[in-house]
């Protein structure tokens, strides 16, 4: 068992968070205008939102509660990462796809957090192959300071500095992603 584990079982997120990033209002304000946004630009066409778990399920549910526009929802899973990682290693691998055949469609991709690009920019590449009418990327935080690939963003939440965070979807080895606000990691558990 990992320190961050043994740390969250005995006593909660609290010894780990260095400072609350963005909180719970800030967040449901900025995921409010981004629905708004998208209810205006996919109007009267045919858009499916796809998430990206595990991380991108806690923001998908609060966006598609703001876009009002018929959609229909499908999910991804992409492994970059693995517990105690806290580098992407560069090699996505598809570990669960999508059960929605995508030709002709609107996709809009939902993803928690575009980091290195690696992980989006190989989903987006999959997912073009599959002849929708339109791709586009919804991040709700995007760290460009590691970016490696370029990832065209068409929805943004948030440009977040260079630190490891967590909550609000986003892991600290599996746990947390049930916390309300985003927090940073103190550097003693990253």
């Amino acid at each position: 068992m990992s320190k961050i584990v043994e740390t969250i079982l005995k006593h909660s997120h609290e010894p780990l968070l260095d400072k609350v990033l963005l909180s719970e209002e800030q967040l449901q304000i900025r995921i409010a205008e981004l629905g708004a946004q998208i209810t205006r630009d996919y109007h009267g066409k045919d858009l499916l939102l796809v998430s990206v778990l595990k991380g991108g399920v806690v923001f998908l549910t609060d966006l598609m509660r703001h876009i009002s526009v018929p959609h229909s929802i499908d999910f991804m899973a992409v492994s970059s990462y693995g517990v105690g990682v806290r580098a992407t290693r560069g090699q996505p691998r598809i570990t669960l796809d999508l059960n929605t055949d995508i030709r002709g469609r609107h996709v809009l991709l939902v993803e928690d957090i575009v980091d290195s690009g690696h992980s989006i920019d190989h989903v987006l590449r999959l997912l073009a192959s599959r002849n929708p009418a339109s791709i586009k990327v919804c991040t709700l935080l995007d760290k460009p300071s590691r970016r490696e690939v370029y990832v065209p963003i068409a929805y943004l939440g948030f440009e977040i500095p260079n630190e490891f965070v967590f909550g609000y979807g986003l892991d600290l080895d599996e746990y947390c992603r049930n916390l309300r606000f985003i927090g940073t990691v103190k550097a003693e558990y990253q």
